[in-house]
């Protein structure tokens, strides 16, 4: 049964992939093995409840072999879970209807797996790298829970994370990153599962691969072991086995496999990597694993009961012994089971938002990193999983969790709250977004400049629709004399162009309070906060618009008596408070502005279209936006008639002052532009 069971997980890949006729059969081939011996035999996962808070993770990081995990699903009887966050028990999270519209329009087997459509999918895997990147968050969280949520006697969290990946995976530079970070943590519940098959898309692997992984990792501080045949169930259980006993360190196990297996004419061939087989060759293949050559999605008698009796049973019992733990847990110790229900279904504590700072006018005011290290800490007091770090910048992004009792997670100390990521800020982004699937509020932070190199682990927590928390300093030519390769210039506009992501650059100490407010709501979005390294005024709010509006991406800063301006100033972060002087100029002068600040354009347009006409009446045509980044995107709001204060180029090492007059980011040159727009 083990064999006919492994070989129902090969056709149902290959076939899915035939009629498709499109996708990556080889992997599946090859990992079948791999992927039955784990599940059927040490993943403490209950298929009738996939959001089972301590079960153990599996990642597919080499996403394009998805059809091996879609098949697994489907054969273990994962249910589904609806669109409020529900198990459904009476459907499957993957039917057969839906291997069989495997990369079709709307289905729920897409051609990368992606968590948000399916049920059972742990992350959104695809980009390589980034699966692996994932779990090391996932078995950060694993640690950092157990560490404050077991008590003796009560081991409520223990999960390990399994994570499959390739040599494309290893190749990566995250994966480089994750893999060093884990070492130096001693994450003993992390296993990466490297399936060694000597193949890439391009051809033999030796094209333009040859290092020593293993040595590689031992050096990173792993427990290295292998499988000299992917086929051999039995040396794969002692590989498990050997994970799961060693508990001073992360587990590498490299399994040599062949892609593509039983192929006649295409295994350990690149040509079984990314393409169909092939009718004719899928017949040879059925032939060679004694199957019946012209049967398509064929699930033989007992194999389905092959897996309830495996995995199934297993881990209801797991599951079930969990409960019954955790009912005696809650009674011991409700406050702490209240929390984990919070966690566990998106919710914040009762008094989140209380003790928040209210920052006092001050023209000189704050920088706004200044302002967002004050309000992290008070939000960290309330939200007791809210946890994070910095790539090594943490008294620069001001990230660091001060109060008593924050502590610092660090190799077998794994209490604390604030995490060290060390210079690996694509590690960084992809852990926080294993952090967050694993249900922690979790973020990042480094310096605007170095969100390129966190865009694919950003891009990925908006896709899958996971509220992670993306916070950088040093937004701007602001900086100074750091110079242009630390200025940021064309980040935000790319950041606003990424869907589902809700960038926030608020203009003052206040803003970044009702920034956080926003950003600790969201539930299905990622969040970026943009902050300043210099200081920016704050505002008099008896005098401006109360703060709030920040909630609704823009709002009315001030205004002409009577609400009717003859032009717009509008501008998000450092550069609202140069509309603001410009409009005392105006008034000077007699003509009706107004100041709009615009922290979030995301937020702004989930608004409707009446509170848009409000804030920028279409009537009003002569319109003036300045911000300290390239100006893609602002003509959406200024219109045709409108001018545009920003960048067109990089920045400049210099001191502040002299950056500032050097491009034009002038009170002076607001007025001038306001004039030039009103025709003046």
């Amino acid at each position: 049964m083990d064999l006919l069971s492994i070989n129902t997980i090969r056709t149902l890949a290959i076939d899915g992939v035939q009629k498709a006729n499109s996708g990556h059969p080889g992997a599946p081939m090859g990992l079948a093995p791999v992927v039955y011996a784990l599940w059927q035999k040490y993943l403490r996962y209950d298929p009738a409840d996939p959001l089972w808070p301590n079960r153990d993770r599996f990642v597919l990081s080499n996403g394009h072999a998805s059809m091996l995990l879609y098949a697994t699903l489907h054969l273990t009887g994962v249910r589904g879970v609806d669109g409020d966050g529900n198990v459904t028990p009476d459907k499957p999270a993957l039917s057969m209807d839906d291997l069989q519209h495997f990369r079709q329009l709307d289905s729920k087997t897409p051609g990368h797996p992606e968590s948000h459509m399916t049920a059972g999918v742990e992350t959104t895997t695809g980009p390589l790298g980034q699966g692996v990147g994932n779990s090391v968050g996932m078995a950060i969280a694993s640690k950092w829970l157990g560490a404050n949520y077991n008590k003796p006697g009560f081991p409520v969290f223990d999960f390990n994370v399994y994570a499959l990946c390739g040599d494309g995976d290893i190749m990566e530079g995250v994966c480089c990153e994750a893999a060093s970070l884990a070492g130096h943590l001693k994450l003993s519940n992390l296993c990466w599962i490297y399936d060694h098959n000597h193949v890439t898309l391009d051809g033999p692997a030796s094209y333009s691969f040859d290092e020593d992984v293993m040595t590689k990792f031992v050096g990173l501080g792993w427990n290295v072991t292998r499988v000299a045949d992917a086929n051999d169930l039995e040396m794969l259980g002692r590989a498990y086995e050997t994970f799961l006993k060693t508990d001073d360190r992360p587990t590498l196990i490299v399994v040599d496999s062949h892609i593509g297996y039983g192929s006649p004419n295409k295994q350990d061939s690149s040509d079984s990597h990314g393409e169909p087989l092939g009718e004719a060759e899928v017949k040879l293949v059925k032939k060679f694993y004694g199957w019946p050559e012209d049967a398509k999605f064929l699930v033989p008698d007992g194999v389905y009961d092959q897996f309830k009796n495996g995995v199934g049973k297993r881990g209801a019992e797991f599951h079930g012994d969990w409960s019954k733990k955790f009912g005696d847990y809650k009674k011991q110790f409700p406050d702490l089971a209240e929390q984990l229900d919070l966690m566990q279904h998106w919710k914040l504590p009762k008094g989140w938002d209380k003790d928040l700072p209210v920052f006092p006018a001050d023209a000189k005011g704050m920088a706004t990193r200044d302002s967002s290290g004050k309000t992290l800490n008070a939000l960290a007091k309330n939200i007791p999983w809210l946890i994070g770090g910095s790539a090594d910048l943490a008294h620069s992004n001001k990230t660091n969790l001060t109060f008593d009792g924050a502590g610092d997670f660090f190799p077998d100390q794994y209490k604390g709250r604030n995490l060290h990521f060390g210079v690996r800020e694509h590690a960084m982004g992809a852990a926080t977004n294993g952090m967050s699937v694993s249900r922690l509020r979790a973020f990042s932070a480094t310096f605007f400049n170095f969100s390129d190199y966190m865009r694919p682990s950003m891009r990925l927590a908006a896709l899958m629709e996971t509220p992670s928390i993306f916070i950088f300093t040093h937004d701007s030519i602001g900086l100074g004399e750091d110079g242009p390769t630390h200025q940021p210039i064309e980040q935000l506009a790319a950041l606003r162009a990424m869907p589902n992501m809700i960038v926030l650059r608020p203009g003052d100490a206040n803003e970044v309070v009702e920034a956080y407010k926003v950003i600790i709501q969201l539930r299905h979005s990622p969040a970026t906060l943009v902050l300043t390294r210099q200081a920016m005024p704050t505002y008099d709010r008896t005098k401006f618009a109360p703060a709030s509006g920040v909630a609704k991406g823009a709002y009315v800063l001030t205004d002409v008596e009577g609400g009717k301006p003859d032009v717009i100033l509008m501008g998000s972060g450092s550069e609202v408070h140069l509309c603001v002087e410009a409009f005392e100029k105006l008034k000077a002068e007699g003509i009706k502005a107004r100041v709009v600040s615009m922290p979030s354009w995301e937020l702004f347009e989930q608004q409707d279209a009446a509170y848009k006409e409000s804030v920028f009446p279409s009537a009003v045509t002569a319109r003036v936006s300045v911000e300290m980044a390239s100006i893609f995107g602002w003509e959406r709001y200024v219109g045709p008639k409108g001018k545009m204060i920003g960048m067109h180029s990089f920045g400049a090492s210099a001191p502040l002052k002299d950056v500032l007059k050097k491009f034009g980011f002038l009170t002076e040159n607001v007025v001038a532009a306001a004039k030039q727009a009103l025709g003046k």
